[in-house]
């Protein structure tokens, strides 16, 4: 009886009483505790005791059990026969019999394909450190600034473990083990079984889950505080939150669509009191940010004693497991192993190996390798050496619906698609008993492979996973598998085709950080060093992200073969520094010395980006003595976002090197006794450095730079766009107007310029001989400040002032300055509200013979096609000019006004910037045959 009150509560109870019965009951309660000679509570506070207030008084002063027996009996006195019979019902287990259904479904459904018992797996492997993290779920505590926790996300990619850290969960509340008193029902919804339903009310799925229909719904209801729904894979259903208030759904009983209930469960339209645990892949992640009061917690798999403890569970004999363990000196196999299913697939594997008496470790070279061992096993029986025809035929049928599926991106097929290419009816029992098939949800080989391109791509194309393979069994090993599983050889010129798809695909430069990873793994798969150094004596170009020690591995075995590199980007993240054992961090240097070693061999490389990463000093020194060789002729070098815990030292020893002539700091934060190291370096007479970017400068730092400005032969490019200069401005334009400053080029966007700073950059556009670009971008420049400006503008050649709340009245003064002989070449003032009447002046000062202006950058200035003759006037009468930009401008241009420019256009091509949307009904058409006609 104890426990019933902690899974249902006397509350719902008591709110069953009408007024009079509820009087009643506070009187008869009275007497019951007289009669059995309890400690008595304030009759005055029983009277006022609202049904809550009593249902607390009496656990507070005489427990839970005794609380019953007097609720109980004073039940029967008042006659509330269907309250009797509930309480008996409830007394005799719903909840516990419930508890004992989900177990069973815990423990012997849904984890089939692992072949493991899943409470040895649990049992053996539940910690403190689980007990934690669980009790931390949803009993955070309650502060101002994180309320109550209602909703979890739990982020993984496909395979990584969310759905066996679920049940583990589930298993370990059963077990009584967590959270006892929050939750009296937990109810687990897998989206992949949802998805099959069309519509259903929140009632029939919790009914679904019950071990019998006549499951008490509305006393389960009752308490929503005191429910937790767990939301298994929400990819599979089409959930958005996306869908109207009034789409959703806030009665348990309607029927809906279930992403519809899904999506009012997450926006707490419907049991806004319940809990809920989702888990999903990390295509969702922004969905926490439309949804008050949640957590987030990313999976990230299997530890080390996980894996090997999963070993034990599934080989048992200790001497096989010593044997198949040894894919712990694969470290790249190994760290696939992070992810249950693709530990699994990999300790499946090893031991049919064993149990056939070969080397387990001759598998172990690739993935690649790997799985197709695991394919080929399943088709050929344990008895035989080689598959039979109808195993030969039933692979081809699921190699060619593969193929569909790799171009489609489709995992589920229909009995139709099967038939297309070429299974028979006849062999699907057959697929279904090996696993190769799996009836309504995906089998645990695609898991795999979805898995594997999660883990080795990264959230990019998910077709590339399977270059990869493709590559993999050109393997000469594997060529051998291939030919003696199927009956003939494979084409010799597959390779030469695969090679030259590589090719086209890198053209596409705005993937390159994915093409080259993608192409490392093509390469690492392949496991051909002939070819391997072939391939990479053809790349000039890498760009690469390592996320993990897979991909130190991977790059490590590709770059160390480069000769003929250029260019190279690469980021690390937090790879080279996470805080892990002796041995690990071993292997990791042993692979970042193997992938240093590529800019030793690659002596032309010219520019090297170094982003997202954090630096050890024993790591970076491994950078620094392949960097410094003597041959080694580096130009430009940007280190953005980078962190160096000790070895700063290196960092400016290494940009002393002589042939630097660029140094991009981009998001890299430098102390101020850096910034007057790298000042000192810059003023060196040996120091060619001509362009320097980014530098994240404080105002009294302005003062070395400003040294470095009056002293420096070889600065001509500064950018320090993004600091708040303050004060630190006025040292700056003092050097500047220096006699032996050489700038060129000087950014300073975003820089929190004042009312002051103008005048400042007035003298130095006035005195100093050598600047000839100017870019003062989202300042608080306004009309005034333009004035300023406009009167010392006589040697700057480009100008950009976007972002600068300039009106038409500040066009008065550039048009000035445009009709006078000037050197202004290129004029940037979009984003400014110049408006048709700001456009018309400066249009009337470009068609002055003086004006030399060859581009002009009106985007987003409010103009409307009112402007549009002024603008083609202009472009026909300004000889110079060649590129207008009007992006973001609302127009309706007429035919004849763009008759006349085109008719008008220069050797130079135009490039106009005006959308489709931009141009008049007839416009387009004109347009089409314009360009036919050129």
């Amino acid at each position: 009886m104890a426990s019933f009150f902690s899974d249902v509560g006397l509350m719902w109870y008591l709110e069953e009483l009408n007024r009079k019965e509820f009087i009643k009951f506070k009187e008869f309660l009275k007497q019951e505790i007289l009669q059995l000679g309890l400690k008595q509570i304030s009759w005055t506070e029983v009277k006022k005791a609202s049904r809550k207030d009593l249902d607390n008084l009496q656990l507070k002063h005489y427990g839970e059990k005794q609380t019953w027996d007097m609720t109980f009996n004073i039940f029967q006195k008042l006659n509330k026969k269907e309250l009797i019979e509930g309480a008996e019902r409830e007394i005799a287990g719903h909840p516990k019999l419930y508890r004992a259904h989900l177990k069973t479904k815990v423990t012997h459904y849904g984890f089939r394909a692992f072949n493991i018992s899943i409470q040895d797996f649990f049992r053996k492997e539940f910690t403190k450190d689980d007990f934690d993290y669980f009790e931390d779920l949803f009993l955070s505590k309650r502060t101002e600034m994180k309320p109550h926790v209602r909703e979890v996300f739990l982020y993984g990619v496909a395979g990584i473990g969310k759905t066996l850290l679920l049940k583990k969960f589930m298993f370990a509340w059963l077990e009584g083990l967590v959270i006892q008193d929050k939750f009296s029902y937990i109810f687990y919804f897998c989206c992949q079984d949802l998805k099959q339903l069309k519509t259903a009310s929140l009632a029939d799925l919790i009914s679904s889950e019950c071990p019998n229909p006549s499951a008490p719904i509305e006393e389960i209801l009752s308490q929503p505080e005191k429910l937790l729904f767990i939301i298994d894979s929400l990819e599979w259903i089409e959930c958005d939150l996306s869908e109207q208030e009034s789409e959703l759904c806030d009665n348990c009983m309607e029927k809906k669509p279930v992403n519809i209930q899904i999506s009012s469960l997450l926006r707490g339209k419907i049991l806004p009191q319940s809990s809920l645990l989702i888990s999903a892949t990390p295509r969702f992640e922004k969905m926490q940010d439309m949804i008050e009061c949640t957590d987030v917690k990313i999976i990230k798999g299997f530890k080390e004693s996980n894996i090997n403890m999963y070993f034990h569970i599934m080989i048992r004999d200790n001497n096989k497991v010593h044997e198949a363990f040894l894919v712990r000196e694969n470290e790249q196999l190994f760290t696939i192993c992070q992810a249950p299913v693709l530990c699994w697939m990999v300790i499946t594997c090893l031991k049919n190996e064993i149990e056939k008496g070969r080397d387990p470790v001759s598998i172990c070279q690739s993935t690649t390798s790997l799985y197709t061992t695991h394919i080929f096993n399943l088709f050929i029986p344990q008895s035989a050496q080689y598959p039979s025809k109808e195993s030969q035929a039933q692979l081809q049928s699921l190699c060619s619906l593969a193929t569909e599926g790799m171009w489609t991106g489709t995992f589920m097929f229909s009995e139709e698609a099967l038939r297309r290419n070429g299974t028979m009816d006849s062999d699907i029992p057959t697929l279904l008993d090996i696993g190769m098939l799996h009836d309504g949800h995906p089998s645990q080989h695609v898991k795999c492979i979805e898995t594997l391109m999660f883990m080795f791509l990264k959230k990019v194309k998910v077709q590339w996973v399977f270059w990869g393979f493709i590559f993999g069994l050109l393997h000469r090993a594997l060529e051998e598998k291939l030919e003696i599983f199927f009956g003939y050889s494979l084409s010799k010129k597959i390779k030469d085709k695969l090679c030259q798809c590589l090719k086209t695909i890198s053209r596409n430069k705005s993937l390159q950080e994915e093409i080259d990873g993608m192409k490392f793994f093509c390469l690492f798969e392949l496991d051909d060093e002939a070819f391997l150094v072939q391939a990479m004596n053809c790349m000039e170009q890498i760009r690469f992200v390592t996320k993990d020690y897979s991909d130190i591995i991977i790059a490590a075995y590709c770059l160390k073969h480069c000769s003929k590199l250029k260019k190279l980007s690469f980021s690390t993240e937090n790879v080279l520094i996470e805080e892990l054992d002796q041995s690990y961090m071993e292997k990791v240097l042993d692979c970042w010395n193997h992938m240093c070693s590529g800019f030793t061999r690659s002596k032309d490389i010219k520019v090297l980006q170094i982003k997202d990463t954090h630096f050890k000093e024993q790591v970076f020194q491994v950078l620094f003595e392949s960097l410094r060789y003597p041959s080694f002729t580096l130009k430009e070098l940007m280190v953005n976002n980078v962190t160096f815990y000790d070895g700063e030292h290196m960092f400016f020893e290494l940009i002393q090197n002589c042939s630097l002539e660029c140094l991009n700091l981009l998001s890299s934060l430098l102390s101020p006794s850096d910034v007057e190291l790298l000042c000192k370096i810059l003023i060196q007479s040996e120091c060619k450095m001509e362009k320097v970017a980014h530098c994240k400068l404080s105002p009294d730092d302005c003062k070395s730079f400003a040294f470095v400005l009056m002293r420096s032969k070889s600065l001509k490019d500064l950018n320090l766009a993004c600091n708040n200069l303050g004060q630190g401005i006025s040292s700056l334009c003092k050097a500047l107007c220096h006699q032996d400053c050489i700038l060129k080029y000087l950014v300073l966007n975003n820089c929190s310029l004042s009312e002051q700073c103008w005048d400042y950059l007035s003298d130095v556009l006035s005195q100093n001989k050598t600047l000839r670009h100017l870019e003062i971008s989202v300042n608080d420049l306004k009309d005034e400040g333009l004035k300023i400006l406009c009167k010392a503008l006589t040697v700057l050649e480009s100008l950009s002032m976007v972002h600068c709340f300039i009106t038409s009245s500040g066009c008065q003064d550039l048009a000035e300055v445009l009709r006078k002989k000037q050197k202004l070449k290129c004029l940037d003032v979009s984003n400014n509200k110049l408006e048709d009447s700001g456009v018309k002046l400066l249009c009337e000062a470009m068609e002055h013979p003086n004006c030399h202006l060859e581009d002009l950058g009106l985007d987003d200035c409010d103009i409307t096609g009112a402007s549009s003759e002024n603008l083609s006037s202009a472009f026909i009468q300004c000889k110079a000019l060649k590129n207008i930009n009007l992006n973001g401008n609302v127009f309706e241009v007429s035919e004849m006004v763009f008759s006349d420019m085109l008719k008008q256009q220069k050797h130079s091509r135009l490039i106009f910037g005006l959308r489709i949307t931009d141009f008049d009904n007839e416009s387009p058409a004109f347009l089409v045959f314009e360009e036919k006609k050129n």
